[in-house]
């Protein structure tokens, strides 16, 4: 329980990220809400699924899985708008893997 409440905070403090330059730009609340969730599932299920692989490309891969709808529906009205989202997503989703496994690896 304990490792689901550290990727869960995580999660959310990754989506605050997210959403902070969203805000500035006004974006939709639903867009914003769908980005801080995201996270939220992305540091879930880093901190529970068991992939034998370096944590930072574990943080990627995860997040980049869950992003994967969102991108289609996303790219498919506004291609350029998917290269910002890539670069976070690598960025955040890495950061998170590490975060959580540095934390996890603690207790």
């Amino acid at each position: 329980m304990k490792k689901i409440k550290i990727g869960i905070f995580l999660g959310v403090v990754a989506g605050i990220i997210d959403v902070i330059p969203m805000i500035i730009q006004n974006l939709t609340w639903d867009a914003n809400i769908s980005a801080l969730t995201m996270w939220m599932v992305v540091g879930f299920l880093i901190a529970t699924i068991d992939l034998k692989i370096n944590p930072i490309l574990k943080g990627v891969l995860t997040a980049f899985l869950v992003l994967l709808p969102t991108a289609i529906l996303i790219g498919w009205e506004e291609p350029a708008s998917l290269i910002p989202i890539a670069i976070t997503t690598t960025i955040l989703g890495g950061l998170l893997g590490f975060s959580i496994k540095k934390i996890l690896d603690k207790k």
